[in-house]
């Protein structure tokens, strides 16, 4: 009898369960969205509940669907949304509070106070966590309950509570309250962990007014985080071996295990990840610093950079502009374009992120002539997307030391020939893209298979990839930087 692993990617708009042979293989896939509850204040939450029953109906469909015995399953990988803050009874496991989503901005005004109370905190957080002191992460999410839910806040100071990300939620439902843990990857990105001392840190918990006893427990990437039947849905307890935030998740897909190795996912927007070896290094134009994982006892740390609009930009050509009826038809509309044609987009929709940090900067398309029409437009849009995965990639570079690279790509927008050939022109380098596009729950149940020793290294080649070379002369790789850089200088001057 062969041996499968189940992989669980719980995500931004919903959640995916994954049956994964004992090559390392998808046999088959089931899903299904949650509710996105935003406020008229724009504030985003999920239910946690929600998701969690979630998971357990997909669970049930995955086994119905498929052929194997359930006795088969031997082993789980997680991995999930990142810096959704998540909050629910030590006691039950139910949810005391929605969870409040990474994109949720509200705990905007605890930064600002900080700032101002504690001149330092900013620099103090960059230099522990890697990470700008911003709402984006769950620290400040934190706070907020802590500052506007009296009764949470009187349950957390009496530990009654738990305060965890979406992956220590899953796994305490799962192990039905017997492990409260987190992995390495997860906690770097709460903006509570100190990422040199690899622990929680009181300074920065006082910070943001969160009970440290309200933590997890730390565990490594592929460690043993209890066991889990799914409720009975099994009919065996099988244990829970890898998980990981899912960019990190996808760095380990793709492969990218030694130092100089990066990956690009193309989703809404991108997370662009360069494995920088065993030592952090602190980035001083705008990029993060955050723990890969922790596998096989070995920390290994990463720069970040992420980019608000990416595949967002093919949305809004075909949502609000009404360009395309479908991401399908950009390709050919932009190899149809007009060669001399200069036109640029720069997508700074919400203002601009990594490496510029501009959020005053307003999207414009600059440089048409009187016969730019709609392809060149089309073009643009593609152009814009391998122009700020170029900027993260060459700042990448320059503070690392690490000048030859290969870019390990995945995400829909990767099935685009022309955006594909023109991002290895302008990083001038490889860009490798695999088949399988679920890269994050790939990482986290490889994770899972390899810990059980179902899986041997042999399985990162198991994927195919197409690979794409640089073909760009150089003079006109530099042409072109040069242009999007005026552009992007020129929108910053309004």
């Amino acid at each position: 009898m062969g041996k499968y692993i189940i992989g669980i990617d719980q995500s931004t708009q919903g959640t995916k369960v994954i049956l994964f042979d004992e090559s390392g293989r998808i046999v088959l896939r089931v899903n299904r969205n949650h509710r996105q509850i935003v406020n008229e204040q724009g504030w985003v939450e999920h239910d946690p509940e929600e998701i969690w029953q979630n998971l357990l109906g997909l669970v049930r469909e995955l086994l119905s669907k498929s052929t194997i015995d359930p006795a088969q399953v031997v082993g789980v990988g997680i991995t999930n949304q990142r810096e959704t803050a998540a909050a629910w009874y030590r006691a039950n496991g139910k949810p005391a509070y929605n969870a409040i989503v990474w994109q949720c901005a509200r705990g905007e005004g605890l930064c600002s106070r900080l700032s101002e109370t504690h001149p330092e905190a900013a620099e103090t957080v960059r230099k522990k966590t890697g990470l700008r002191l911003s709402p984006y992460f769950s620290a400040a999410k934190w706070g907020w309950l802590m500052e506007n839910v009296p009764e949470l806040r009187a349950q957390a100071q009496a530990c009654e509570l738990c305060f965890g990300t979406m992956d220590s939620y899953l796994v305490y439902r799962l192990t039905d309250g017997a492990s409260f843990l987190t992995d390495y990857s997860n906690a770097s990105r709460t903006q509570l962990f100190d990422i040199r001392q690899l622990a929680w840190d009181a300074q920065l918990c006082e910070y943001f007014g969160v009970p440290m006893a309200c933590l997890p427990g730390l565990m490594d990437s592929d460690g043993c985080y209890g066991e889990t039947d799914f409720g009975g849905i099994l009919p065996k307890r099988i244990p829970i071996h890898g998980v990981m935030g899912d960019s990190h998740a996808a760095l380990f897909g793709q492969g990218c295990l030694e130092r100089g190795m990066v990956k690009a996912t193309y989703g809404t927007g991108s997370s662009i990840m360069m494995n920088i070896g065993t030592e952090p290094i602190l980035s001083e134009n705008g990029l993060v610093t955050s723990l890969a994982w922790k596998i096989g006892g070995q920390v290994q740390y990463v720069l970040e950079g992420n980019i608000n609009y990416t595949g967002a930009v093919i949305t809004w050509l075909k949502d609000d502009l009404h360009l395309i009826e479908g991401a399908g038809e950009t390709e050919a509309l932009a190899r149809a374009a007009n060669p001399a044609d200069r036109t640029i987009l720069v997508p700074a929709f919400s203002g601009l992120g990594a490496p510029y940090w501009d959020s005053s900067a307003r999207a414009a398309i600059l440089g048409m002539s009187r016969t730019t029409g709609k392809n060149e437009i089309v073009r643009a849009a593609l152009d814009c997307i391998a122009y700020q995965i170029t900027d993260i990639v060459d700042l990448m570079r320059k503070e690392s030391g690490i000048s030859s690279v290969e870019l390990r790509a995945d995400g829909g927008p990767t099935r685009n020939g022309y955006l594909m050939q023109l991002q290895a022109d302008l990083i001038c380098s490889t860009v490798r893209v695999p088949e399988a596009e679920e890269l994050s729950c790939i990482g986290a149940a490889w994770a899972a298979g390899l810990a059980l020793g179902v899986y041997t290294d042999r399985v990162f080649g198991s994927i195919p990839a197409r690979t794409l070379t640089a073909s760009m002369g150089c003079d006109e790789r530099h042409e072109r930087l040069a242009a999007w850089e005026e552009a992007v200088r020129s929108i910053r001057k309004q």
